[in-house]
């Protein structure tokens, strides 16, 4: 009983806080969530990023030993999406990011955090901070089909990690009233970008289902599937290997479509949609499975 008490006090601020959000947007139709993407990209990941690798215990061992992981669970994640859309007759560049790209920020922080704490979260954000980086820079790139370096060199989150791996390397303790600041930053971030995934569901449209419940099979069931396989080659354990297995079940993330609607053809934009909100769907049925599964066997 104690694991089914454990697992609703995880889910439950999650669900919630996306169920206000999915309020909100049924309440007034039209509230714009770019300021939330502003926000996040542009001062929330950043500071959380530095606030739950700094101050979360985690060792640069376990971070750099999970980051390595991560890269071998997205490259595994990119290799069935492109399989997945050579068979459907998609545009593999274009419409690759949602495939390998998982909702590790807004979902699986949080969901990581309330399962195992600050260490999860510490983990959590080794995991994301990958993530949120391809975001802004391979994600754009795939958007729009070209290369720009100025892009990498305008992102806040990759200095925000540099800055934070390199307190964690040298174990330098970050001053008290940054971390104070960044907390109150990041914090404001996981709300935020938790009510705007609420209101985004209210926004986007499914507009080929079929399709659509093939690629989030390869989300959200395939996802964990790879994630396991990497425990189980690498004989993880412990919350680090729950916390991976989480944040491998993650839907797509919101910051495709965003990055895909400034970049791409609607066509896309529009497959891209249907695929984050079958996805995220899917995923209210999966990730309790997941997160019990990761509570049961890695704590």
């Amino acid at each position: 009983m104690d694991i089914y008490i454990k697992l609703f006090e995880v889910l439950f601020p999650v669900f919630f806080i996306v169920g206000i959000g999915y309020f909100l947007g049924k309440k007034k139709s039209d509230i714009d969530t770019v300021f939330i993407t502003n926000y996040s990209a542009n001062f929330g990941a950043p500071a959380l990023f530095i606030f739950a690798i700094t101050s979360s215990g985690v060792t640069f061992s376990i971070f750099s030993e999970y980051f390595f992981y991560s890269i071998i669970a997205l490259i595994s994640f990119a290799l069935v999406g492109i399989i997945f859309l050579l068979l459907m007759k998609k545009d593999y560049i274009r419409e690759l990011p949602p495939f390998f790209l998982p909702n590790t920020g807004n979902m699986g922080i949080p969901i990581c955090l309330f399962a195992y704490g600050s260490m999860g979260m510490g983990v959590a954000a080794a995991i994301s901070s990958l993530v949120v980086l391809l975001h802004f820079t391979i994600n754009i790139f795939l958007a729009s089909k070209k290369f720009d370096i100025n892009i990498i060199l305008k992102s806040p989150s990759s200095y925000a990690v540099i800055i934070a791996v390199c307190f964690l390397y040298f174990d330098l303790k970050m001053p008290t009233f940054v971390i104070n600041t960044v907390m109150l930053l990041g914090y404001a971030m996981i709300v935020l970008i938790l009510m705007s995934l609420g209101i985004s569901l209210t926004q986007l449209k499914v507009f080929s289902l079929k399709n659509s419940l093939i690629s989030s099979f390869a989300r959200v069931i395939l996802g964990p599937v790879i994630g396991f396989l990497i425990i189980k080659i690498f004989n993880l354990s412990g919350y680090p290997a729950g916390v991976l297995l989480i944040q491998s079940s993650m839907p797509s993330a919101i910051l495709t479509y965003l990055i895909a609607s400034m970049y791409s053809p609607k066509e896309i934009v529009d497959n891209i949609s249907s695929m984050i909100v079958v996805s995220t769907l899917m995923s209210l049925i999966t990730v309790p499975i997941i997160v019990f599964f990761a509570l049961k066997y890695f704590s």
